[in-house]
């Protein structure tokens, strides 16, 4: 049966199924994630993922660069909360 041209999908709800985890028959996350999609340059890209293997052949428990991604994440946003004494803050001022 083909799609329900009466009712197309909404691409936008929050509610649709993860296509990795539909397809692998995998358990949903624990947490609720959502892709992202960023323009970040060349060389800080590049530089990420050379700290993350770095990381990894030292022997840092990381499950993969989305955790790192997030926890660096959520460093920076705990900094900005400083507001005069965040490092963040300051290097965009500068």
């Amino acid at each position: 049966m083909g799609p329900d041209k009466n009712n197309p999908a909404d691409f936008f709800t929050e509610n649709l199924l993860d296509p990795i985890q539909t397809a692998t028959g995998g358990k949903p996350a624990s947490v609720a994630k959502k892709k992202a999609g960023f323009y970040l340059s060349i060389e800080l890209l590049d530089r990420f993922t050379m700290k993350f293997h770095e990381l990894k052949l030292a022997g840092i428990p990381i499950e993969n660069k989305s955790a790192l991604i997030e926890a660096a994440l959520t460093f920076a946003l705990d900094d900005m909360d400083q507001r005069e004494k965040s490092r963040v803050l300051q290097s965009l001022g500068s």
